[in-house]
């Protein structure tokens, strides 16, 4: 028997998952706050549920791919929750990005209905998403990730699914990437802006990076987008500065030092203050070049 899905949250995310899962075989029921998804969702081979309740009913793995923790806890908990319809032994599978705290509290209420979980948040871009290569960082039992691997592969590529522990490992990890990801940005800017001050070609220092000890994944394959003048407008600069203060906040909770990670998260404050909540997650770097009064582009002269 296809296994019935219901997806809650169709943004630049959520839709090309849910399109992964149609052409997977599911048979897949979608919702949203915005209801003109409709006639897109139809379009590829969905039905339309609406609510989250709606779309839960009936499912037997419920889908979230929403902005934040604080929408995660509206789809299942609110007015017309999912876990109000959601019948013992489905499984909820959450990819949104959340603090490790808030989504063990969420699984305990979805647990204490019967509900098993997962949370996956992912990794990757909309393309990513519609080719179906996302990285996923998964927690929670065992037995529940090869129940579901099967789904978890239509999204992402089998090598690229990566269970870190129990409910709560995966968005810890998620986090973690990312404060590593954007204190590289930092890092890497600080650098290169320092190399134009000086006169040093950014893409020549850029290769001489590249092929050094210093070298990330960033160097190799997001630099490029910053030096055409690209600050990734793939996430907004709130939520970055949210998830940054998600591990200041669970490090501080834990007792372990963090002052590295303080400082990212400060400079994506100030960042945030001074641009407002536009989509950009390299617009900490942007504020440092305001600040130089450089900007780090192809060529040595920053201007």
């Amino acid at each position: 028997m296809t296994e019935r899905i219901g997806i809650v949250g169709l943004g630049r995310m959520g839709m090309p998952i849910c399109e992964r899962l149609v052409r997977a075989g599911y048979q897949v029921t979608a919702g949203d706050r915005r209801s003109q998804l409709e006639p897109d969702v139809l379009a590829l081979g969905a039905s339309w549920g609406g609510s989250a309740r709606a779309v839960a009913v009936g499912a037997d793995v419920l889908v979230t791919v929403l902005p934040g923790p604080a929408e995660v806890r509206d789809a299942l908990l609110g007015p017309d929750g999912a876990l109000a319809g959601l019948r013992a032994e489905a499984t909820w599978v959450d990819m949104s990005t959340c603090p490790p705290g808030d989504g063990r509290k969420l699984a305990a209420e979805a647990r204490g209905r019967g509900v098993r979980c997962l949370d996956a948040p992912l990794g990757g871009d909309p393309a990513a998403a519609r080719a179906g290569t996302l990285r996923l960082f998964v927690g929670g039992d065992a037995a529940d990730v090869e129940n579901k691997r099967r789904l978890l592969e239509a999204i992402a590529e089998p090598a690229a699914i990566s269970h870190l522990g129990g409910h709560g490992a995966g968005y810890l990890a998620k986090l973690l990437v990312n404060l590593l990801w954007f204190g590289q940005a930092l890092a890497t800017a600080e650098a290169l802006l320092l190399a134009e001050k000086e006169g040093l070609d950014v893409d020549v220092l850029r290769e001489a990076i590249g092929n050094s000890a210093a070298s990330t994944q960033f160097v190799r394959q997001d630099l490029g987008a910053l030096l055409d003048g690209d600050y990734l407008a793939s996430f907004g600069l709130d939520r970055c500065h949210e998830e940054l203060r998600a591990v200041t906040e669970a490090a501080r909770a834990a007792g372990v030092p963090h002052e590295l990670a303080s400082v990212v998260e400060g400079i994506y404050g100030r960042a945030l203050e001074r641009y407002g909540p536009l989509d950009g997650e390299l617009l900490g770097v942007a504020l440092l070049e305001d600040e130089a009064g450089l900007r780090i582009r192809h060529g040595s002269a920053g201007t």
